[in-house]
């Protein structure tokens, strides 16, 4: 019976109003919290800062909310190594009701900006291995810091539209995926309760800014970073006869691995294994004993993503055995960092789809396209447990963005040195669209 009582009220928490509606007042609203929501997107951009190091970023966000009535806790999160995380969750309770938490991103890139624009980065910093770098938001996290900081001013100010608990969330180290982790490895939902609903956007150039994009099902990809050893027998150049070249051995293996996504996965389940690293070898004329290759393995499927990295393992040991490698020397294959997959749910991703067209119109709510792309945003619906969804945000230039797919041109990607959204046109649309979502789901 008990069972059965939460499945009905699953089922009553995700069924949409018959007919969802703007909610009141909120363009206007939105229009006029644009200079600061602006400002903010601009001193953020110029100070952006590493993966792990969200310091000053965190402590920002951390006060932006505390001003606005929520209740703020800093340092959520601890990395596997013992690090303490920059992690932000911020709560407005507000009655009986359910618990909706909204993410967002704060960490910047090892990127040195080349837009031209006036507020552009020029902070520089060192990176884990003592280099100076310069950094960039160029991945828009401070779009979405924004963004997150104008909803939350809408829903303080709209306490009487809804019921329930609104927490934000600050995420840091999304760039090196493994921030979600740590949040979540610091007991957080334990500490400040598990949501009912898990909502994140994030910025794109491959849709107008002004609209938005989503779509159930897979938006993302999981994505698993592999290292790959093969020994061999070194010796001299002049004798490969007398040793066992690895970097031979290396070169037949790159070429194989990639007829396990051509030839061995079914073509309808898309798959992307990349060789990123290879490194071997000391002097031109000595064979080594090993050549480490680095790989990078993106699918929509956590199972497809195990027999992928089975065929990796089964292909280095067969050809290792075919060249003859002793058995003491059979390559070692390793997984380093991972990360699942982003599923919208899909009865979450209509209901958010009917309350963004009711606010923004249906012509400015687009058919997402799914990415090869990955983000770390799915660990927060404990693998889809709870249901979740990530949106696009349309950030490219609505004229530019037109102008390119009529000249065949790539816009600036995300990573991108060149990467500058039309934040003035980005930032009321996501307010609104993430605004709407939240009172939509707080009933």
């Amino acid at each position: 019976m008990r069972s059965a009582a939460i499945a009905v009220g699953l089922v009553a928490l995700l069924t949409p109003c018959l007919v969802a509606q703007a909610p009141a007042n909120l363009a206007g609203s939105v229009e006029r919290r644009l200079p600061a929501l602006a400002e903010t997107y601009r001193s953020l951009h110029r100070a952006p800062e590493l993966s792990r190091h969200e310091q000053k970023t965190a402590a920002f966000f951390a006060a932006e909310l505390r001003k606005l009535g929520f209740v703020v806790t800093e340092h959520v999160g601890r990395y596997s190594d013992g690090e303490q995380a920059y992690g932000v969750v911020a709560m407005l309770e507000n009655g009986k009701g359910p618990r909706l938490l909204l993410r967002t991103d704060t960490d910047g890139l090892p990127v040195e900006e080349k837009t031209g624009v006036n507020y552009a980065s020029k902070a520089t910093t060192q990176n884990a291995a003592g280099q100076t770098v310069n950094v960039m938001h160029a991945c828009g996290h401070d779009l979405h810091m924004t963004v997150m900081l104008g909803t939350a001013a809408e829903m303080a100010a709209r306490k009487a539209e809804w019921h329930g608990t609104l927490v934000i969330v600050g995420q840091p180290a999304e760039e090196t995926i493994e921030g979600s982790a740590a949040m979540l490895a610091d007991r957080m939902y334990a500490r400040f309760g598990q949501p009912d609903f898990v909502v994140a956007e994030h910025d794109s150039n491959d849709v107008p800014a002004g609209s938005i994009a989503l779509k159930p099902g897979p938006l993302m990809a999981s994505s698993t970073s592999i290292d790959v050893t093969l020994k061999g027998v070194g010796g001299h150049g002049s004798r490969p006869e007398a040793g066992k070249d690895p970097i031979v051995l290396a070169a037949e293996f790159i070429l194989v691995a990639q007829t396990i996504v051509s030839r061995q996965t079914d073509p309808q389940m898309p798959a992307v294994l990349t060789v990123g690293t290879i490194h071997g070898g000391t002097k031109n004329n000595i064979i080594p004993d090993e050549v480490k290759l680095g790989l990078s393995l993106r699918t929509y499927s956590m199972a497809q993503r195990d027999e992928i990295v089975a065929a990796i393992r089964r292909t280095a040991k067969g050809l290792a055995e075919a060249y003859g490698i002793p058995a003491e020397r059979m390559p070692v294959v390793e997984l380093g960092t991972q990360t699942p997959p982003t599923l919208n749910d899909a009865v979450l991703a209509e209901r958010i789809r009917k309350a963004a067209t009711a606010t923004l119109g249906a012509e400015r709510v687009q058919v997402a396209k799914p990415v090869m792309g990955s983000e770390d945003v799915g660990r927060f619906t404990l693998d889809g447990k709870i249901p979740g969804v990530l949106f696009w945000l349309g950030a490219a230039n609505p004229e530019k963005l037109a102008a390119s797919k009529q000249s065949g041109t790539q816009m600036p990607s995300l990573h991108s040195a060149l990467f500058a959204p039309d934040y003035e046109r980005a930032i009321p649309a996501g307010v609104s669209a993430m605004t709407a979502v939240a009172l939509d789901l707080l009933q």
